[in-house]
């Protein structure tokens, strides 16, 4: 009969005490008593039925989900979030305006381009978007990745012209033609990166983000900052040199500017140094007293305002050939169709630009989400990127992310929710329809200052080394390959080495367990390392093998040689001991010495076997030849005496999924500890580990379920039963009692 008892109770140290007494369980008992399977009745048509059902409730459901604002507009507070939101907004599109003039510099497009980009997508992103505090737009890692494919398609070389009038002179460059076709090449990717964003959010793929771990993107944007710095160097100094893209590109980007630094234009230099000196100064007014200011200090636009106005006042482009922003048409472009003769070229650089955008947004807006108690869907925000990037693209927009300058910016104004970024994008579509025009004077190099400025965030993530130096060492592997690939490699091949290597450290992990030896903690009911802990003992004739890993064909054949090296019993020593003790019992029955000690000789290579007796070896040893057999190849190995281990434990517990592979190796390696007498039994196998090992039919043959436990401590007391009470009392012909000596050669 069985008896349960459950009691917990405070005593005078205020400590729960838990009591259980139950019988000894194993897999078949639980199977035929306890635990019976539910029966599934629906059917496969059912199902679909089921999945392609309409209703007003499901039509609804879908309605909200696809428009996420419908579920949070008709309530919204307005006397308490509007004002607050206002303000965000303003403040937000106020540094969203310097920003999206300077990140078009980084996609290789003209400034313009970087206000429909500020607008259009921000704008849709209030009606589609789950986060309530990312200010999406513009950001700098993702227009530079858009830059090197719009240099790469569409090179200076190829729009060198020679004068119309027939003279001699070299050929000039076609700024307009250039552009124009870096345009086309930006739009194109945006439409690409849309579409995968879109498709991979229907197929409910919002966990690829998981694949960029944390170090990955903190060493690879770290890499994205150094390409943009480099980038903007030339424009810091005026100096002219061509835009490199590809592998080494930030070298030979450095050696172009260090070659041409002698003609450096002094003024353009001076500005931007003192744009550099005054946003540095203000952001760290803005970090030191943001509890004290209402808002931050909104450095970006009052250099943008200074610096148009000196430029315009001093005539810096006419008279000291300082390069200014030029042309800026007032008003919206009209949709057009993008480029599809583009695509081929494209589609790997769009996989590249629309994962590292949806990961850098998902993780920025679960962040704020977590922050302030509401949830973001990764898929609805794959979904509402994509339709932020496919349908801007068709009005001349590149591709968007989240930004983390502007959305601190949005939050720490007081922004509530979207209507913070919509009017953020008011605020930038009211300079591209009205004023547009005020800043055509703006010097290239202010906007090349507030770019480097906003990275400054970026470069304190090299504090990331030390720590990840005392706390992983293996991700700190990543982070400094993720960093030095894209470095030197170009951001789209540095990011496939990064999360190629990032895959390869997963298998190693695998591949490497820690695997130990458990104890029982006496009094406890606990199971621990016996290496590790004073208290954990072992169980006479038991070894309780734990591994921290699953079971599958990567590590099959590690984790059966951990087996056998941890627990010290090795099935073809001791089948070699065996088969030595059997000879050695045929010459005891022929001479009645007592006992002697046998020496085997085991060749790993070969498997031969040879048979002395330890007194032909004591002779050996005083003729000085014994020295001359145990050369420096051979090694003496003293086994336990056979039969000490009578059963072994698997313990599971960690253990989350097995295969095809990993289960031939756990049935051949009991099969071998079975020829020499020792049991091999599992515990702590998972529901669904056991569901796998049914589909995979593990319990066929001599495998049974009366071999599975569902804690150690069950195995454990069902070894001991067993061996102090065996089946049958079958006669042993072995010698009792005889120490071993196992020679093995390693010769080649």
């Amino acid at each position: 009969m069985e008896r349960e008892e459950a009691a917990a109770r405070e005593d005078g140290d205020s400590q729960l005490v838990y009591r259980i007494e139950r019988p000894v369980y194993d897999e078949s008992f639980i199977r035929s008593q306890l635990l019976n399977r539910k029966e599934n009745s629906t059917t496969l048509r059912q199902k679909l039925a089921h999945q392609f059902q309409c209703s007003s409730e499901r039509a609804k459901a879908v309605a909200l989900s696809f428009l996420p604002i419908l579920t949070w507009l008709p309530s919204y507070p307005v006397k308490q979030y509007l004002f607050s939101d206002v303000v965000s907004g303003l403040s937000t599109g106020v540094v969203q305006l310097p920003q999206g003039l300077a990140y078009a510099m980084l996609a290789a497009v003209p400034p313009v381009y970087g206000l429909y980009t500020s607008f259009y997508p921000v704008l849709l992103y209030t009606f589609f978007g789950t986060s309530r505090h990312i200010s999406v737009g513009t950001f700098a890692v993702i227009s530079l990745m858009i830059g090197g494919v719009a240099v790469r398609e569409a090179p200076d070389s190829m729009f060198y012209v020679l004068p119309t009038n027939g003279s001699n002179m070299s050929a000039v460059l076609d700024v307009e033609a250039r552009d124009a076709r870096r345009v086309q090449v930006a739009v194109m990717l945006t439409t690409m990166v849309g579409i995968i964003q879109i498709v991979l959010g229907l197929l409910r793929f919002g966990f690829v983000a998981i694949y960029l771990t944390e170090p990955l993107v903190r060493g690879f944007t770290t890499a994205a900052s150094v390409h943009v710095c480099v980038s903007q160097l030339k424009y810091l100094l005026g100096v002219k040199t061509q835009r490199f893209s590809g592998p080494l590109s930030a070298i030979y980007s450095v050696k172009a500017v260090l070659s041409d630094i002698t003609s450096t234009n002094i003024a353009t230099l001076i500005l931007g140094l003192v744009c550099l000196i005054f946003l540095y100064a203000i952001k760290e007014i803005n970090e030191r007293f943001k509890k004290k200011l209402p808002i931050p200090i909104p450095g970006e636009i009052i250099v943008v305002i200074v610096s148009t106005g000196v430029s315009y006042g001093m005539s810096l482009s006419e008279g000291y050939k300082v390069d200014v922003v030029g042309t800026i048409p007032t008003g919206l472009l009209p949709p057009a169709v993008p480029e599809f003769s583009l695509l081929p070229s494209l589609v790997t650089d769009s996989f590249a630009v629309a994962i590292v955008g949806f990961s850098m947004g998902i993780s920025l807006a679960k962040i704020f989400s977590l922050k302030y108690g509401y949830s973001v869907d990764g898929n609805q925000e794959l979904i509402a990127l994509g339709l932020c990037n496919f349908i801007s693209s068709f009005f001349q927009t590149f591709a968007i992310t989240c930004s983390m300058s502007r959305s601190l910016v949005q939050e720490s104004t007081g922004g509530k929710t979207q209507i913070a970024g919509l009017l953020a994008s008011l605020v930038v579509l009211l300079v591209v329809v009205a004023i547009g025009f005020v800043f055509q004077p703006l010097p290239q190099t202010a906007l090349a200052a507030i770019i480097m400025v906003n990275l400054l965030g970026m470069f304190k993530q090299f504090r990331d080394i030390p720590a990840l130096w005392r706390t992983s060492k293996i991700e700190l592997a990543i982070w400094l390959v993720a960093f030095v690939a894209s470095v030197l490699l170009g951001l789209d091949y540095g990011l496939l080495v990064a999360i190629a290597f990032a895959i390869l450290t997963v298998i190693y992990r695998t591949q490497s367990p820690k695997s130990a030896v458990l104890g029982h903690v006496p009094g406890t009911g606990l199971y621990c390392d016996v290496d590790e802990y004073e208290e954990a003992a072992e169980y006479e004739g038991i070894k309780i093998f734990h591994s921290n890993s699953s079971i599958y064909f990567a590590n099959s054949d590690l984790y059966v040689n951990a087996l056998k090296e941890k627990t010290g019993v090795n099935p073809e020593h001791l089948q070699a001991a065996r088969k030595a003790r059997k000879k050695q019992k045929e010459k005891a029955n022929s001479s009645h010495n007592s006992p002697s000690k046998i020496c085997v000789k085991y060749k790993k290579q070969g498997v031969t076997h040879e048979v002395v007796s330890c007194n032909h070896m004591a002779e050996e040893q005083k003729n000085g030849q014994l020295g001359d057999r145990l050369s420096e190849s051979e090694e003496a190995i003293f086994l336990e005496p056979p039969g000490t281990v009578h059963s072994i434990i698997l313990d599971w517990t960690s253990a989350s999924f097995i295969d095809s592979v990993g289960a031939k190796a756990i049935k051949q390696v009991i099969k071998e500890y079975a020829a020499v007498d020792v049991r091999v039994v599992i515990a702590g196998c998972s529901r669904s580990l056991l569901a796998e090992l049914d589909t995979l039919q593990f319990f066929t043959g001599v495998m049974t379920t009366d071999m599975v436990f569902p804690t150690v401590h069950d195995a454990v007391l069902h070894c001991q039963h067993s061996h102090s009470h065996p089946p049958t009392a079958a006669p042993t012909n072995e010698i009792p009692s005889q120490e071993m000596t196992l020679v093995t050669e390693n010769k080649p």
